[in-house]
């Protein structure tokens, strides 16, 4: 027979463990990081976080500045959840890219991020980029051989076997969007891939989305 002292103790740890998990967005098991920099493209960055979160997937921003407070490329001020340099990314089932200038040079100029981004591919662990910043992608060699897409000026650019016009395109574990316009198939796509097509249809339907 247990022990007043255990059964409280065991009581303890589980109730512990469900408000652990209850903090996470969405509760979920899956785990997607979104990095953001001073000049990001906000309806891109902010667009996959919110289909995600409907999505039941926790879903973090993290600021590669130094600061949590991000300024967008049309002067929007957002609040990261977290910085880099505190993060432990060994969770991580996804990092995403979002595009604007400068916000896509800023995220190229960081080295910590290109390597996270170099040990993910290693890994076959999914990586996605919009806009301009499947261009990051590409000067990492992890487009050669994959149809991608990117915003029009910098498709000629881009190292990879075909340039699709499509909204957004996964070749492997590798996902690149468009451009702004495609923020929305481009999230849903991202959210197929970590949830299976209906529940990406589902999303899809409840924000009406044509």
């Amino acid at each position: 027979m247990n022990s007043p002292l255990i059964l409280s103790y065991n009581d303890y740890s589980r109730a512990n463990a469900e408000k652990k998990e209850k903090v996470k967005y969405g509760g979920s098991n899956l785990k997607v990081y979104i990095f953001l920099a001073d000049g990001f493209e906000e309806i891109e960055g902010l667009t996959v976080v919110d289909i995600m979160r409907r999505a039941k997937i926790d879903v973090e921003t993290i600021s590669i500045t130094g600061q949590k407070q991000i300024n967008g490329a049309h002067k929007i001020i957002v609040e990261a959840d977290r910085l880099f340099e505190e993060t432990d990314f060994s969770d991580g089932d996804m990092l995403v890219l979002p595009g604007g200038m400068p916000g896509t040079l800023n995220l190229k100029e960081h080295e910590g991020l290109r390597n996270l981004i170099g040990e993910f591919d290693k890994k076959k662990k999914y990586l996605a980029a919009i806009c301009a910043a499947p261009s990051i992608l590409s000067e990492l060699g992890i487009l050669k051989g994959r149809k991608a897409c990117a915003y029009p000026s910098f498709e000629e650019g881009l190292d990879c076997a075909q340039v699709v016009h499509e909204a957004a395109v996964t070749d492997g574990h590798v996902t690149t969007g468009r451009g702004m316009g495609a923020a929305i198939p481009f999230a849903l796509k991202l959210t197929e891939l970590l949830c299976g097509t209906e529940k990406a249809n589902e999303i899809a339907e409840s924000i009406v989305y044509a």
